[in-house]
């Protein structure tokens, strides 16, 4: 996906590093690239507003429980949809 927009992170790289920046798994330097790209690109913003809400809901309904892996896998597919849907728009 890409807004057609130039910036220093490419917005394929920025949605493909999603869940390690909410998780707090990337380096200073990599979470400040990754913010300043979420602050300037209006797509990426939205995308990752539905990336944030779909793993707050899995935190809070799955508890301390590990995900099951068929149920990642379909939420990793549908995530996928609205990546291809996004970027026909």
């Amino acid at each position: 996906m890409s807004c057609g927009n130039p910036h220093d992170t490419d917005c394929s790289e920025v949605l493909d590093k999603v869940y390690t920046f909410l998780d707090g798994e990337l380096d200073e330097r990599r979470r400040s690239d990754i913010r300043q790209h979420l602050d300037e690109c209006g797509p990426c913003l939205e995308e990752y507003g539905l990336e944030q809400v779909v793993k707050q809901l899995v935190a809070k309904h799955c508890g301390c429980d590990r995900v099951p892996e068929d149920l990642r896998s379909k939420v990793l597919k549908r995530i996928e949809a609205v990546r291809a849907e996004l970027a026909t728009d």
